[in-house]
């Protein structure tokens, strides 16, 4: 019965996921028909961002690695957990409140630090735009908030759900931009050319739907028994253990940021007509797609039950679904990996509008797909130390790892070529976070005891079957013409995305197959209940 319960719960996930990235990949290919990739594309990625930087840095890691085990505890009090949560929550948004308009006040600052090799008019056009994007820290931390109360009460829906409504009204603003001002997909507008009444349209609609995205969950709350009241008596329900164990978690993300900054700022020299802020969080954004409709649905709905058992002391049934989640996850973020490696470039074509701007995210892509199974693994052992109750050992790891990929940024920075910056600071990333996995696998090793043979094995095998799958991935590449400019892959957005799934398609087919051969079937393991699910949907 739980398998079940956690496979209907990954399948919603997963199903809410597919479409709110579909929608996200639409939303993005209409920016870049609006802006461009380049220089104005960049000073709106840089804007953009900065929410989500000053909001991880406050709140976000604090929070996701706090509020399920917590919440989860809190439903042994009397009232079920209903005066802690209202506390929790009314801290919480008072302090995301303050960050957000401290943060709305410094913009100039905040660009300044983070995109320093700008030039003045893209520095001023990308704070211009900060005004607009940076109340969104509010609102992402609400989201945040409420998703992870409804997700402790196994209520999944709503917080995969709402983002759909986000990259809707996101969507809608880009279409009313290209209505009013027109396109400008070469990015040949001066930073002279905006007003304050364009700049309003495109940041404005961007912030609210992320502020519809947060508020929207609140509609959901009476479902699980809750209805939220503020209350400002913080003493006396346990708020004091919740703020130790999110100290680690505040300290793991202030390292992680710091890093952050160092690669935005390498990154930026290449501003202008090289791979620069706006391709690498394009390709992050195909990164993490496979990631965020599977990993993170698998994770997510085993994180609670982790809660669960780690509060009991049933270490044997952590130690369980630790191992099951990393065996689902990983035979479909290996076959993920391949097939995006394969398909780089004309996924890159589909997000730019020539062949040089396919082959820059195609790069970048590459390189981040190197680390991507083991970024996945690493979701999954970050969230089995939080259900232990411990920050504190990925705060070490995470510094460890923010170390290592800022030095390798500088690296890249004193002896890279402009046109290579990019995909080299993904390239860091990647290998740093492979390592920072391997750290942290090994120390929950020994935390938790038990056999890897399984898992070992099932990796084994899921590498063993991707190496047939990538020969016939890279046959049918070449077949479409993939390496040339003029070839049918890479002649324009249609093709590139028909060549995209016929890679798919065969990969997928020869994968399943070479995985039978293998006696592996953690695939179907992984990828049933979504498929069931959506067969009914």
């Amino acid at each position: 019965m739980a398998e079940r319960t956690i496979g209907r719960s990954s399948a919603l996930l997963a199903g809410g996921t597919i479409v709110s990235r579909i929608l996200g990949f639409v939303k993005t290919i209409v920016l870049i028909q609006a802006i461009g990739v380049f220089a104005v594309g960049d000073a709106f990625a840089a804007a953009n961002q900065l929410p989500n930087t000053i909001y991880v840095i406050v709140a976000g890691g604090a929070l996701s690695a706090v509020l399920v085990p917590q919440i989860v505890q809190s439903a042994l009090h009397l009232d079920g957990g209903r005066a802690y949560i209202n506390k929790l929550v009314t801290i919480a948004l008072v302090v995301l409140a303050g960050a957000a308009l401290v943060a709305t006040l410094l913009a100039p600052l905040l660009v300044s630090i983070t995109v320093n090799d700008f030039a003045p008019e893209q520095a001023s056009l990308a704070t211009a735009f900060a005004y607009w994007c940076l109340p969104q820290i509010f609102f992402y931390g609400v989201y945040t908030i409420l998703g992870e109360v409804l997700n402790a009460r196994n209520s999944f829906g709503p917080f995969t759900l709402a983002p759909i409504v986000n990259n809707l009204i996101a969507l809608i603003g880009l279409i009313v931009f290209l209505a009013v001002y027109g396109s400008d997909a070469a990015g040949a507008r001066p930073f002279a050319w905006w007003t304050p009444d364009s700049i309003a349209v495109l940041a404005g609609t961007a912030t609210l739907g992320i502020a519809v995205q947060g508020l929207i969950l609140f509609a959901f709350w009476r479902r699980v028994g809750l209805s939220y009241r503020p209350d400002f008596r913080w003493k006396g329900v346990g708020l004091a253990q919740t703020g130790r164990i999110a100290g680690w978690s505040f300290g793991m993300i202030l390292v992680t940021t710091g890093a952050g900054l160092v690669e935005t700022n390498v990154v930026s020299t290449a501003s202008g007509s090289d791979a620069s802020v706006a391709v690498l969080q394009y390709a992050w954004l195909i990164f993490m797609l496979p990631h965020s409709i599977v990993a993170v649905s698998i994770a997510t709905a085993y994180f609670t039950r982790m809660s669960e058992n780690a509060s009991a002391k049933r270490l044997d049934l952590v130690r369980a679904d630790i191992a099951a989640s990393i065996r689902q996850i990983t035979v479909v973020m290996v076959l993920a990996a391949v097939v995006l490696l394969t398909a780089a470039y004309p996924f890159g074509r589909v997000f730019a509008e020539d062949y040089a701007g396919a082959l820059a995210i195609g790069n970048v892509l590459i390189a981040f797909l190197i680390g991507l199974p083991a970024f996945s693994i690493l979701f999954v052992l970050q969230r089995a130390f939080f259900a232990l109750g411990d920050t504190r050992t990925p705060f070490f790891t995470t510094v460890f790892q923010s170390v290592f990929f800022a030095l390798g940024c500088l690296v890249v920075l004193l002896i890279a070529p402009k046109d290579v910056v990019g995909a080299s600071v993904a390239l860091m990333l990647s290998i740093a976070g492979i390592m920072q996995a391997l750290l942290l696998g090994i120390l929950l090793h020994r935390k938790l005891g038990g056999g890897l043979s399984r898992t070992v094995s099932s990796f084994a095998k899921d590498a063993l079957a991707a190496l047939p799958a990538s020969i016939a991935g890279f046959v049918v590449f070449f077949l479409l013409g993939g390496n040339f400019d003029d070839g049918f892959s890479m002649s324009g957005r249609f093709p590139a995305i028909v060549s995209m799934v016929l890679i798919g398609l065969v990969m997928l087919g020869v994968y399943a197959l070479a995985l039978r051969v293998v006696r592996s079937n953690e695939l179907s393991d992984a990828l049933g209940p979504i498929v069931r699910r959506l067969r009914r949907s």
